[in-house]
């Protein structure tokens, strides 16, 4: 485990997973943090990614358009870590999720249309799993919410010790006053597990348009601890170890071949742009796989 002040620092400037924190222009179909994510992950087989995997995901896209869901979703495929996929699904409410599973278990064509995409899917999988996490604002800072701009996520993943809810609220509490005192610009949005993982599971995620953004990390770390001074580092030292058993700290690209994302992303950049697949539609549940 990292030592306490990186773990901290972590947050914004460590290779620290939506609706997430991101551009600057948004329009009122991108800007959007959503208060319930799922999240679908696929564990690929060795050498089972990249083009082999994006033309079997292009049948639940093609699926999806024809079916005319209305919630979007982004893919990501991992820059470090086992090789995965994960799928970022945005619902307003649970009840809107479940909208969207009864919509597409009232058409059977459309069904029959995912099993088919799922079985060949299913062979280049080693895995797959799924979890539910709800949006956290009093432990986001500055979250935007269009990623339309962005090519790159990071996703720190924190374990609360159970008992230290307390002390982990505090110290976040002070990791934002820290950053807004310092000036930085930083940003990310936080997420608490609420299905499908261990319980005081929080996920943070920044979003970058280049990694070279990560190269200003250093700098702002040491601009970050002026900011709190010698005291405010000692007492964040004694919140972590209090608080955190754990933690990691992965980085993934936006794959625009397997995303479904709303019409305005892909007029305005063409990085949103599909050739293998026409159209974009949304990642559903795994119940519908």
């Amino acid at each position: 485990m990292k030592k306490a002040t990186s773990i901290l620092l972590g947050i914004s400037f460590a290779a620290a997973c939506v609706g997430i924190a991101a551009a600057q222009e948004t329009t009122p179909s991108t800007a959007f943090v959503p208060k319930v994510l799922q999240i679908t992950r696929e564990f690929t087989k060795p050498g089972k990614s990249g083009a082999a995997h994006d033309t079997t995901e292009s049948a639940f896209v093609r699926a999806s358009a024809n079916g005319k869901i209305p919630a979007h979703y982004i893919a990501m495929n991992s820059l470090t870590g086992k090789s995965r996929a994960l799928y970022l699904t945005s619902y307003d409410s649970y009840e809107a999720w479940q909208k969207v599973n009864d919509s597409v278990n009232k058409n059977q064509a459309l069904s029959a249309e995912f099993d088919r995409a799922a079985m060949a899917d299913g062979e280049l999988l080693d895995s797959m799993d799924s979890m539910v996490l709800t949006y956290q604002e009093e432990m986001s800072f500055h979250p935007m919410a269009d990623l339309s701009k962005m090519r790159y996520m990071e996703a720190s993943v924190y374990q609360v010790r159970p008992g230290h809810g307390q002390e982990w609220r505090e110290l976040v509490k002070m990791v934002k006053t820290g950053y807004e005192k310092a000036n930085l610009g930083a940003h990310w949005a936080m997420f608490e597990m609420e299905f499908g993982a261990d319980a005081g599971e929080y996920v943070v995620f920044t979003s970058r348009k280049s990694l070279d953004e990560l190269d200003k990390g250093p700098m702002e770390d040491k601009q970050f601890v002026a900011a709190i001074g010698e005291d405010g580092m000692k007492k964040l030292d004694e919140l972590v170890a209090a608080s955190v058993s754990s933690s990691r700290h992965e980085l993934f690209s936006f794959n625009p071949k397997q995303s479904y994302v709303p019409d305005e992303w892909v007029k305005n950049d063409p990085f949103w742009e599909q050739k293998s697949a026409p159209v974009q539609a949304a990642k559903l549940t795994t119940e519908n796989k």
